[in-house]
């Protein structure tokens, strides 16, 4: 399976590697160099390179490539799912899996991708039960080691090992039964001048931290099932039941879980809810244009837009701007010729706006065509898709039916409480 773990920074120095077998020399990761070199940009490094006597398999990930070396051939996706699952991990224990964190960790990197990998086949992936093999490092935690020599690793085998359940531990109490669903959708949408959409879809993950006590059985089901689609679950989730009765029926693990992903790609189901007028105009020999941009919420959202950026890439021709923001403030770097325009909140009484002049080279030709406007924004408690949950039901003995389930309304979360 995989022999050998090299990562790799933007740079191209390899600041980690591990090694499950036999130790593969750092010079089978020149056919990735190699790559790197031909690739206009990182994440355009083919994720699949065959070598004379390995196939080099790598992700991009935090502006660090994770390359993992097989020496027969595997499905290329399950490794690739395993290297994501490594990056997950590392984020849950340090916060951020950049190259600092790593290296600020790097005895905790070291123990817990032993213990991810027997012999180089996956073992325990889940963050739960790694929790228990090597605990989280703390600032006591690297203190008492240093003193007293002691590592991170537990002195206990997790309970979910031995049991048919791996992902969970046994012997669960909680004073209080609780359980919180997060469901956090991304559209990425391409809209035309004139406002038509495009390209349009949306991908979706519900994000569980369930804090049940013993071994519970939850079936999950939606109003509209039927607008999943490309759905990846947790492998607690029987999929021979999604499949017949497209309910989510599973024993959850214990706390913090991704329950599953999913994919909506049909336009006429995707609702842009942000609108954007503009106007930029350059003219032909002249030394100025024209910039004005203003943007807004749909009304038939009903929601406030939160963190809006908007950025745009503008023409070579472009040496400087000089505009004027009714909210928010704009940064322009004449160098790359990039806006960005952090708006804030929106108010939608009072539409922000950015207009003024751009100070173009004397005498150069008006660009073949208006450059492209980029809008990033959050929206709190929506699911763009239109994704309503029908009902959540808890089975096992000794378990009180749900007395109170909180659903807001087009919301993107909902808790239950025993």
């Amino acid at each position: 399976m995989i022999h050998s773990l090299f990562l790799i920074n933007a740079a191209g120095d390899i600041f980690l590697e591990k090694h499950w077998k036999s130790a593969v020399s750092r010079s089978v990761c020149d056919y990735f160099f190699e790559a790197q070199e031909k690739a206009s940009e990182a994440e355009n490094v083919p994720p699949v390179i065959p070598t004379p006597h390995h196939f080099l398999i790598s992700v991009y990930r935090d502006r660090i490539f994770f390359v993992a070396v097989i020496q027969s051939e595997v499905p290329p996706l399950f490794v690739i799912e395993f290297l994501h699952r490594v990056v997950d991990t590392l984020q849950d224990y340090f916060g951020s899996c950049s190259e600092v964190a790593i290296k600020d960790n790097v005895v905790v990197v070291y123990e817990v991708l032993e213990e991810m990998l027997d012999n180089g086949f996956p073992l325990a992936t889940e963050s739960n039960i790694l929790k228990e093999l090597i605990r989280p490092p703390t600032i006591l935690r690297t203190v008492v080691n240093t003193i007293t020599g002691s590592t991170n690793v537990g002195d206990h085998l997790p309970t979910g090992q031995l049991s048919v359940v791996p992902w969970r531990r046994t012997g669960v109490r909680y004073a209080n039964n609780e359980a919180y669903f997060d469901v956090v959708e991304e559209i990425d949408a391409i809209i035309d001048k004139s406002g038509s959409t495009v390209f349009a879809e949306i991908q979706g993950v519900i994000d569980a931290c369930v804090k049940l006590t013993g071994m519970p059985d939850l079936t999950l089901s939606f109003m509209n099932p039927r607008l999943l689609d490309d759905v990846s679950f947790h492998p607690c989730v029987r999929f021979k039941r999604w499949e017949s009765e497209r309910i989510l029926s599973f024993i959850p693990p214990d706390g913090n879980f991704r329950l599953l992903s999913y994919h909506v790609s049909s336009q006429n189901l995707v609702a842009i809810p942000v609108y954007v007028k503009h106007n930029i105009n350059f003219r032909d020999g002249s030394s100025t244009g024209r910039f004005e941009i203003t943007i807004g919420p749909k009304q038939t959202m009903g929601k406030m837009l939160e963190g809006t950026i908007v950025t745009s890439q503008l023409p070579k021709v472009v040496l400087n701007v000089n505009l004027a923001s009714t909210q928010g403030n704009y940064n322009f770097d004449p160098v790359t010729k990039v806006l960005t325009w952090d708006v804030g909140k929106i108010n939608p009484q009072k539409l922000p706006s950015l207009k003024g002049s751009m100070s173009l080279q004397a005498g150069s030709p008006k660009p073949d065509e208006n450059p492209n406007i980029n809008v990033q924004f959050k929206i709190q408690q929506l699911a763009i898709s239109g994704l309503k949950v029908n009902r959540l039901d808890m089975y096992g003995e000794k378990y009180k039916p749900f007395k109170g389930i909180k659903y807001m309304t087009k919301a993107g979360k909902f808790q239950v409480r025993t």
